[in-house]
């Protein structure tokens, strides 16, 4: 009776201590998933404000052209009124 309850109690210990090691190899494994995934968002983010500064710029190019064209009445020169200049 004694070898069956000191049986058990050892099959405990060691079930315990494959639980402690898949639950710590588990958690290595979330937390470098963890840091790759935030290293991504961060790039995403600097693509997202970048790609923002970009839509802005133009925006703010179309904005100034259609100004021009419709307050100023200025048009975009033909090619025959374009001279090129090169070095």
């Amino acid at each position: 009776m004694g070898y069956c309850i000191l049986l058990a109690l050892l099959a405990g210990v060691i079930g315990c201590a494959f639980g402690v090691v898949y639950t710590r190899q588990e958690s290595r494994r979330l937390f470098t998933e963890y840091n790759e995934l935030t290293k991504e968002r961060d790039h995403l983010n600097y693509e997202f404000g970048r790609l923002e500064l970009e839509r802005a710029t133009k925006a703010e190019i179309n904005g100034i052209e259609k100004a021009a064209r419709e307050s100023l009445g200025m048009i975009s020169p033909n090619s025959a009124n374009t001279v090129v200049i090169r070095r």
